[in-house]
Formats: structure tokens, C-alpha cells, sequence
């Protein structure tokens, strides 16, 4: 029997968005799909990074215990079921039975207490967060996994996502060093498509995993994930038909729109759910003088975030008022706002005692802004606002790694940054304003240097308290505190638009959207 994900989301009756097929339309098997990949993963590894390009490929290769549908809704895929204990205490798992490595080996509980207990703790800030809480993982039998927790954590089953827990062979890994085993080159999966070649720069090669444990899954042979380093000529792959499918970021947003409208491609908004992507401006709270906290307000008045989402981002957005996603639970909108406001702006710099020099500049700033065209476009408007009260900002632009390394490396003033949510506060935005969440080497952490030892407590309490209104209650003092400390500069919570031919279906069928494993992709006629 085949367990596909549309058919889970029409059992709990989720209505599909994208279009839908004719009735005359047939399903082309042993098809060839081009994709993009963009910017180019640093590994194909899921754990060792979790940089955008290792997600867009590697999600293909490596699978989770459970999936997320568009309401957030945990569903099986590797777990065919699972069981909670009254006090919230054990889950426990139940996998599986015809599961095979991309190797030929079998897939067992054992793999999975290997990637929870100790491959992910070791590679992923996240992870450690998340799985702290763990007393014991135990492979009960082959196929049943028992995870036994110290206190509740109502997230638990959130922390599954293919970011966090995406479960690796422990027969390659156990005793080595993960991050330089030498199968970090060949990736060894359960998913439906098989590593076969990477050539630096211009393409990874997976196909068909013929052994894969969904009956009659993958539809299609092969996918080439396209390096395509010019966003132009991105979009020229795209529009020409050389690629098939592509994701904002990857050509540019006023192009994706643009595409969306030839009815040769359709469109779809849907596949951020559980990711929920802010837009931030981060802010080295190290660096004088964005360590006080009224710079920072005057910064987040001197932006006009209508306009950015407008004008800069096409509408593909709404403004973000805080550390928590509206899109995700525990969302509090009473918080402090920040208007647009340019005096308010400089009453504050003046308060803190910043005074003009001869040239008028308070304060000089460095931003190295990430290399899609979006980020420059939206850096520059960031640093045209800054100059209007005073601020001068020196955008270094870098490539893409460069940008990493940087960020990663806590070299940098302010720069643009996207980062998730994850389904629930204990996950994305604890690894964002945690003490604990600082970690050099990781450029999708706490790089500003945030550390509060109330928030930290209250993010601790949070992640344990099993009440939701008392959850409620923690999480809106979060929201309030990180208001007026303002981290980072909230922007907008953006979408992640998928544009493909009509040619293909089942593309976007769950809240992953591009970063789901394309099992049920498939051409029709």
C-alpha cells in the first residue's frame, strides 16, 4: 500500500491551492527533472549543515520520522505511529519495517537513537537545544523507539523536522568523526532519490531510488540540481524551459511573479508553514554602539517597513512585529510597535548622548549583505534609511560563502539574515535568543550575541510547561522583553513561492514546500 502525503492531507481535509490536473491528463513515467540549487550547498550532509542549499538537495536523500502538513499537523513517514505517555514523559516510535539505506543495509531503531543521542547533538545548535531534555533513548526492538525525557516538552514531536532530526546511518557513522568521514562525499540515505555525482559549480546528479520503501515512489528517474551563479540567467533557465522548477531566492521575486503569470508555470504560496521565515536586519549587540538597546528602537523606526515589503519584496510578505511568527502558536500581536518614524528615530540616538560629528554622522557602520539580489536591494534601503539620521552604513559586498563565513564568524555590524521558526517557540526562536544558541561556526544561530538571563529562563520554562495558556503567558513575556530589547530588527515574515511547469504535479504537499522529498512528483500529459 502506498502512504503518500496528499493522501494523509485529504484524510484530516486539506484543501489543495495548486492547480489541479485535467481529467484527461496522464502521468508520465521516467522522466529527467531539472531543478535549481542555489546558492550552492558547502555539504550534502543534513546535520553537518543546514545552509539552503544543503536543504534544497538533501531533503531528496535523507527523510524524518514524521512530516508536517500545512497546518502543522505531525504526520507519519518513517514512524508509521507513535505514543505519548500521560505525563508527557515517553514517546515512543514505531518504524518502518522495509526500509533499506541507499547502501543495501536496513534501517532500524538503531540508526534512529544514533542520530538523536549523538550525531545531532554533536553537529547542531539546534538540536542540542531541543534534545537536552532527553534522559534516554532506547531501541526497544528493531522498529520501535522509546525516547524518555526528563521534564514534558510539548515541542517534541516538532523537533523531527529534516533540520534537526534527519535520521543518518549509524553503520557509517558511529565511532568516526562526522564531520570528516570521508562518506560526507557519497551521502547515504533511506529517501526516494540516490546520490550519484556532485560537480562543483555546476550540478548534482540524484536518480531514482528503486529500492525505496513507498511502493511505486519516486515517479520520476532523475533530477539535476542546476548551479546557475547568475540570478538572470537563472531566470532565463527557467522562463526558457531548461528548468522545471524553482523557489524565490533562487531567481528573483519580481521574476518568479512575473513566470506566475505565463501560463506555461503555476505559482503556489504554499510550503512555509512550518519553516515560517523572518526577514531580520541582525545586529552585533558586541559592537558599540548598537549595544545599547535605544539604538537599536531608533534603528527599527528609521525603516519604513511598508515600503520594504511593498516595493522591495513585492508584496510577498507582511511586517513582522516580533520575535514570533503569527503563522506559528503562541503569537502575541500586544507588543511595542515601531512606526515609521525619522524624528523619533533621532530623539533616541540623541538620548543616548550620540551627537552628529562635522560631517553629521553619529555612528559608522560595516554591513556585508548576502548576495541574492533581494538582500542587496533591501541592504541598500537599509542603509539610505540609516543615513537620513545619521548613521552611515558601508555595505562590503561578498559572495555568498564570504557572507556565511562572516556571519557565521560574528564579523559584521548589521547585516540581512532569514531565519525559521520550526513549528513551535521552543525550537526556532530559543536556538535565536538563547544564551545557548550562541555558537560560533553557524550562520543561522544567535550571531548577535543576545543574551538575557530572563529570556533564557523563560524560554527554559516555556519549552517544559505543558498548560498552553500558561505556555501562552511565557512566551507573550518573551515577546514583550525581546520588544524593547529588539535583537535584531524584525522585518517581515516573508513566503516562500514555488514556481514549476504545469507539466509536473504533487510538488508542494506539505508545509516544507520545496524542502519536501518530491516522492509523489511526477510529469503528466
Amino acid at each position: 500500500m502506498v502512504r503518500s502525503v496528499k493522501s494523509l492531507v485529504a484524510v484530516v481535509g486539506i484543501s489543495a491551492l495548486a492547480g489541479t490536473l485535467p481529467a484527461a491528463a496522464q502521468e508520465q513515467e521516467g522522466r529527467t527533472l531539472d531543478a535549481l540549487v542555489w546558492p550552492e550547498p558547502p555539504s550534502l550532509v543534513l546535520g553537518l549543515s543546514i545552509h539552503t542549499g544543503t536543504q534544497q538537495v538533501s531533503t531528496k536523500i535523507y527523510e524524518g520520522l514524521v512530516v508536517y502538513d500545512f497546518d502543522l499537523t505531525p504526520l507519519p513517514w518513517l514512524a508509521t505511529s507513535w505514543d505519548i505517555s500521560d505525563d508527557g514523559l515517553t514517546y515512543t516510535f514505531h518504524l518502518e519495517e522495509d526500509v533499506r539505506w541507499h547502501d543495501g543495509e536496513p534501517f532500524t531503531a538503531d540508526d534512529v537513537v544514533f542520530t538523536i543521542s549523538e550525531f545531532m547533538p554533536e553537529v547542531n545548535a539546534q538540536a542540542r537545544l531541543l534534545f537536552r531534555n532527553l534522559a534516554s533513548a532506547t531501541a526497544l526492538d528493531t522498529h520501535t523507539v522509546q525516547f524518555q525525557l526528563r521534564e514534558p516538552f510539548p515541542a517534541f514531536l516538532f523537533g523531527f523536522n529534516t533540520l534537526t532530526a534527519p535520521i543518518l546511518p549509524r553503520h557509517i557513522y558511529q565511532g568516526t568523526d562526522y564531520r570528516t568521514n570521508p562518506m560526507n562525499a557519497t551521502p547515504i540515505g533511506t529517501g526516494p532519490f540516490r546520490f550519484v555525482e556532485w560537480r562543483n559549480g555546476e550540478y548534482v546528479h540524484l536518480v531514482r531510488n528503486d529500492d525505496y520503501w513507498q511502493e511505486g515512489l519516486p515517479h520520476i528517474d532523475e533530477i539535476y540540481f542546476r548551479v546557475i551563479p547568475d540570478e538572470g540567467a537563472r531566470a532565463i533557465a527557467v522562463e526558457s524551459g531548461d528548468v522545471d522548477i524553482a523557489r524565490a531566492g533562487q531567481i528573483g521575486y519580481r521574476e518568479i511573479l512575473r513566470l506566475g503569470e505565463d501560463p506555461r508555470f503555476f505559482l503556489d504560496l504554499r510550503g512555509g508553514e512550518f519553516n515560517a521565515p523572518q526577514l531580520w536586519l541582525q545586529l552585533n549587540l558586541r559592537r558599540p554602539p548598537i549595544d545599547d538597546p535605544r539604538f537599536r528602537q531608533a534603528v527599527m523606526h528609521a525603516l519604513d517597513r511598508e515600503f520594504i515589503r511593498d516595493f522591495i519584496w513585492y508584496g510577498l510578505g507582511t511586517i513582522s512585529n516580533g520575535p514570533i511568527a503569527p503563522t506559528i502558536p503562541y503569537y502575541d500581536p500586544d507588543v511595542r510597535q515601531y512606526a515609521y518614524d525619522l524624528d523619533r528615530a533621532r530623539d533616541l540616538l540623541d538620548e543616548m548622548g550620540l551627537e552628529p560629528d562635522a560631517d553629521g554622522i553619529r555612528a559608522r557602520l560595516v554591513m556585508p549583505p548576502p548576495a541574492s539580489e533581494i538582500y542587496q536591494r533591501t541592504s541598500e534601503y537599509v542603509a539610505q534609511q540609516l543615513a537620513q539620521i545619521g548613521i552611515e552604513v558601508r555595505l562590503d559586498r561578498v559572495d555568498h560563502a564570504t557572507w556565511a563565513n562572516r556571519v557565521a564568524e560574528f564579523d559584521f555590524d548589521l547585516t540581512i539574515n532569514l531565519l525559521e521558526q520550526l513549528g513551535d517557540p521552543a525550537i526556532g526562536p530559543t536556538t535565536f535568543y538563547h544564551t545557548n544558541g550562541i555558537e560560533q561556526g553557524n550562520p543561522f544561530g544567535n550571531n548577535g550575541g543576545y543574551s538575557n538571563p530572563e529570556i533564557d529562563a523563560l524560554l527554559d520554562r516555556g519549552a517544559v510547561e505543558t498548560d498552553p495558556a500558561v505556555r501562552q503567558q511565557i512566551y507573550s513575556e518573551v515577546q514583550r522583553i525581546l520588544a524593547e530589547d529588539v535583537p535584531v530588527g524584525w522585518l517581515l515574515e516573508t513566503l516562500r513561492p514555488v514556481l514549476h511547469s504545469t507539466e509536473l504535479e504533487n510538488v508542494v504537499t506539505t508545509s516544507r514546500g520545496y524542502f519536501a522529498t518530491w516522492a509523489e512528483l511526477r510529469f503528466v500529459e
